[in-house]
């Protein structure tokens, strides 16, 4: 593997201008296949296997149309203090409204709220409800410029008018203030990490490329795919992480080597096949945790998972190729200020930060790992209180219209109402079709927590039938799943009455059955994937306890990560400063979102870290001596990779969108104590505690396992007659020092 990508290395710097223009070919390809693609969809959310999207299936069959999924605006009007809107006046401004509402060219339909009993029994609020011929992501400007008129128009009679509805949300993805935010402290980390704008702005540089490669391709194949326009979300978000990174250790390495007193090519040659070959390893335990998302069986999280590890992919062959051709290009250029003015490039000393702390550690290495695993320990106590659902409106910001449309529903009809469930009975084959739904609707009524329950709406061919049950409790409270699985309890008793089957649906109960189905699903994935990195980690490191360690300490990281996400997210502790103004139940899919991201992230930083301690051990250090050469070598480089990952994935902490906020902050956390805590802390104390154990291999494994040259052992074989054959070396040596 090492003498491979040291080839690719030498060739990538020697070839620099085929190299770039290679890629440069590739992001223009891809980017005109961006332009000329159709728009991505607004991709349906399914998961199949739950009852709630079973029951939404039989609908779509049996009610062909009627669960079109055109965009809908929820209109609340509210009368002044002390007035009712059946009030002559009031009544007059929202009769105006509603027929304003209904004039919109992209407009199906409008309910009147006075001819659909739309009015709280208290007189003070009524709703209109919207529905257009069109998806949310296909409304034109002009119709969502109308339906703001409209509601402008309301309000200056006095009204109070807010809106909600799929109509009312304008999109969104990938691009935006956090990535320009995560590219600003990612270079002002790199700047700090190197002292020269080339080394910092390289990185930068081919992280950009490499995620414009990425989202060029993801656009391009989005409608022969499928893919929805929040795919690239994270593959925006990984790619720009794992780019800047595998790019910087590269570089880093390069440096290292020309300390060394190696010439331009050959640095490049070895910083390729040493860092190279730890950047493929962390590569491919990233692809394995983003590709293992598959097991969940969620189709939209499959296809995240696979773009985001093609974007992955993409920044792996960019640290392999086209970071050595533009070192190629500039090869003094990513060396200190210091070195190029006086020529020489001088290796540093013995000590620095890394080297102290590593000692650190070694002297005490009981009192660091009991300290850092209570300390995990104690923040991933909240997790055991974690609430799953998926935040809707009433997550949002007081100061938009839908967050104030939820809680004028709310105040009016009852928390339940803005979450109802929908009871959908199939009563094919049934003598008396309308008894049986009069029973099943009867009985369901009749549940304790439930406030009131629709008329039943029979199909065409009268064998299926649907009507809503609003509940007494909001949507995203525990009291309302209990209530869910108290309905779904009766069936059994129900149908043997009736003859009638039945199934509960709606937003609410998919929240729910979403939750169910990840957490049983959690632990398969996590065998899964962790078992799969061990392995990975078996064949890097050839020893059965370093992968065991890595893996323990990942699963600390990151149950302390989503107790951090509880205590803010769920419990409030710290909400405000964050812009979270309400809290509730943490997003269904973060468990899922954190273990596969920060799992293959964290397997980075233990590839680039241990695997430097490995080197060092096979070329004849002690166990210690090996800890404190992988800490000199690798601490202030690994630290500028965490810095960066956090800075960026911290970007997406200031977006509006709770879900995105929240992610961006478990992640950002999650990298925060798995760097600073396992791998910085943990890693090095537990190391010190086995000794020579640490890379003790039982020998019947070792035979059967692989054996690939991560450390570089050939390559100092190799590197010096290579160099002796190639003429080009001498000429490049020239370059360079001119």
């Amino acid at each position: 593997m090492a003498t491979f990508l040291y080839r690719v290395g030498r060739l990538a710097f020697r070839r620099r201008w085929y190299v770039a223009l290679v890629w440069a070919a590739v992001l223009a390809a891809v980017g005109l296949g961006a332009l000329k693609a159709p728009g991505a969809s607004e991709e349906e959310f399914s998961m199949p296997g739950i009852e709630s999207q079973k029951a939404f299936d039989l609908m779509e069959e049996r009610f062909p149309g009627a669960t079109a999924d055109g965009a809908t605006a929820r209109v609340v009007f509210v009368a002044p203090g002390g007035e009712k809107v059946t009030a002559a006046e009031n009544k007059k401004a929202v009769e105006e409204a509603v027929a304003e509402l209904g004039d919109g060219s992209q407009v199906g339909s409008v309910v009147d709220p006075f001819q659909a009993k739309a009015v709280s029994k208290d007189g003070t609020t009524a709703y209109a409800t919207v529905t257009y011929k069109v998806k949310a992501n296909e409304l034109t400007d002009a119709s969502r410029t109308h339906l703001e008129k409209a509601i402008d128009d309301a309000r200056d009679t006095g009204l109070t008018v807010e809106a909600g509805g799929t109509a009312m949300d304008e999109g969104g993805g990938p691009g935006g203030a956090a990535e320009v935010i995560g590219v600003a402290i990612a270079a002002v980390v790199l700047l700090i990490t190197f002292g020269s704008l080339a080394a910092a702005g390289l990185p930068l540089l081919t992280a950009i490329v490499g995620v414009g490669v990425s989202m060029a391709t993801i656009l391009a194949l989005a409608d022969a795919l499928g893919l929805s326009t929040t795919t690239g979300t994270l593959a925006m978000m990984l790619g720009l992480a794992v780019g800047i990174d595998y790019a910087l250790f590269v570089v880093s390495r390069y440096r290292e080597e020309r300390a060394k007193g190696r010439t331009p090519q050959e640095a490049a040659g070895m910083a390729v096949g040493t860092a190279g070959s730890a950047v493929v390893f962390a590569g491919l335990t990233v692809v394995i945790a983003l590709a293992g998302l598959s097991v969940v069986g969620i189709p939209m999280l499959t296809k995240m998972g696979l773009a985001a590890a093609g974007a992955v992919v993409v920044a792996v062959f960019i640290a392999l190729t086209l970071v050595p051709a533009f070192l190629g290009f500039w090869p003094n250029a990513v060396l200190s200020r210091k070195a190029r003015k006086s020529g020489r490039v001088e290796e540093s000393g013995d000590t620095n930060g890394g080297t102290r702390w590593a000692r650190f550690v070694l002297r005490r290495p009981l009192p660091v790992l009991l300290l850092g695993v209570v300390g995990l320990g104690a923040l991933a106590v909240p997790m055991t209180q974690l609430q799953l659902g998926m935040p809707g409106d009433e997550a949002k910001s007081t100061s938009t219209t839908e967050r104030r449309a939820y809680d004028a529903l709310a105040d009016a009809f009852g928390p339940g109402f803005n979450g109802p469930l929908t009871v959908v009975v199939d009563v094919e084959g049934d003598a008396d079709p309308k008894g049986a739904v009069a029973t099943v609707s009867e009985e369901i009524g009749g549940t304790k927590g439930i406030v009131s329950v629709s008329p039943a709406r029979f199909n065409d061919a009268g064998d299926t039938a649907v009507f809503s049950v609003v509940p007494s409790t909001a949507p995203t409270d525990e009291k309302t799943k209990e209530l869910v699985t108290t309905i779904r309890g009766e069936r059994p008793g129900v149908e043997a009455e009736t003859g009638a089957t039945f199934e509960v649906t709606g937003t609410t109960a998919m929240n729910i059955d979403i939750a169910d189905k990840v957490q049983s699903a959690l632990v398969p994935y996590l065998i899964v994937v962790v078992g799969l990195a061990i392995v990975l980690l078996l064949v890097v490191f050839r020893s059965l306890l370093v992968p065991l360690k890595a893996a323990l300490g990942f699963l600390l990281s990151v149950l302390a990560s989503l107790g951090a996400v509880v205590v803010v997210f769920q419990q409030g502790h710290g909400a405000e400063l964050l812009g979270v103004e309400q809290t509730g139940p943490i997003m269904s899919l973060m468990p899922i979102f954190l273990v596969g991201i920060v799992f293959g992230l964290a397997m980075d930083y233990e590839v680039f870290l241990v695997s430097r301690m490995r080197e060092a051990y096979v070329h004849g250090e002690s166990a210690g001596q090996a800890v404190t050469s992988g800490f000199r070598h690798s601490a202030r480089v690994v630290v500028a990779a965490a810095l960066i990952m956090i800075a960026v994935f911290a970007g997406f902490i200031g977006e509006s969108d709770s879900m995105i906020k929240m992610i961006g902050f478990g992640l950002a956390s999650a990298v925060l104590l798995d760097a600073f805590v396992v791998r910085m802390a943990i890693v090095p104390a537990v190391l010190a505690l086995l000794g020579d154990k640490a890379w003790w291999l039982p020998k019947w494994l070792d035979r059967i396992l692989p054996r690939v040259d991560v450390e570089g052992e050939a390559l100092g074989r190799r590197s010096q007659a290579e160099t002796e054959r190639d003429p080009a070396e001498t000429a490049d040596l020239e370059v360079a020092r001119t």
